[in-house]
């Protein structure tokens, strides 16, 4: 053989070996990516990803363009993590989660499953339905109020807790809109690493997002607003001693 092929052979193998080596490393970083993402969503290969989604705010039984958004964007994190999932209409689930994980969409007025959420283990979080006269749609949380501006300044609460009967945690996404909804899920794939440093446990925590003129920027405007772990998990003070949070 002369040296010339000789140095294409050597060429060549060496251009496959670096190549094998750089694919290798890269399923190498992409599985840990998947794992620690999967970490912090409470995702576990081969166990179900229950989604509850909410109804559309004045036509029950449909759901909003945003919210199916919402949906997509879970069901492909499930996917990724190899979860299998199961979907359940608001008010299609009477029972704890158990083993699976759930991801429940949608404020209290849209979910009943939220409102009983809220209900039952965030006490210190109440959200005012639309209808309500004064201050439709805010959120409180202990002694902060987090209002709602249509398309100029919304936010959207997020909460993960594991239930006492359950093995798999819960993860609430209460947003003032549906667009508020798929920023949270957005927000949470986009920001997770840092979260899972910046929170005081990945397990537990309780986060409120603002997005800052929705109907220019989307669902890609959401930032953290407070994280307000302490208080939602606390009992409710009372309304007198709320104040306003820019």
């Amino acid at each position: 053989m002369s040296a010339v092929l000789l140095n294409v052979l050597i060429g060549l193998v060496t251009s496959v070996l670096s190549g094998g080596a750089v694919l290798t490393w890269r399923r190498v970083r992409d599985t840990r990516i998947i794992r620690r993402k999967a970490a912090f969503f409470g995702l576990r290969p081969g166990r179900t990803c229950l989604i509850v989604l909410n109804d559309h705010y004045d036509k029950p039984g449909s759901t909003s363009h945003n919210d199916v958004h919402t949906l997509i964007e879970i069901a492909a994190l499930a996917h990724e993590a190899s979860c299998p999932i199961s979907v359940l209409p608001a008010g299609g689930l009477h029972e704890s989660n158990g083993d699976r994980t759930e991801f429940c969409i949608g404020g209290p007025t849209s979910n009943p499953r939220t409102a009983g959420h809220l209900a039952v283990h965030l006490p210190g979080v109440s959200v005012r339905s639309f209808s309500a006269g004064r201050d439709p749609g805010i959120i409180i949380v202990g002694s902060a109020q987090f209002p709602f501006e249509h398309g100029r300044l919304e936010h959207a609460l997020i909460a993960k807790f594991t239930p006492a009967n359950s093995s798999a945690p819960v993860i609430v996404i209460c947003g003032q809109r549906s667009i508020d909804n798929r920023a949270a899920i957005n927000f949470l794939q986009r920001e997770y690493r840092s979260l899972s440093r910046s929170v005081g446990s990945p397990d537990r925590f309780c986060l409120v997002v603002r997005m800052i003129s929705s109907d220019t920027y989307g669902h890609q405007s959401a930032e953290v607003a407070a994280d307000v772990t302490g208080a939602a998990f606390a009992a409710r003070r009372a309304p007198s001693a709320a104040t306003a949070v820019p």
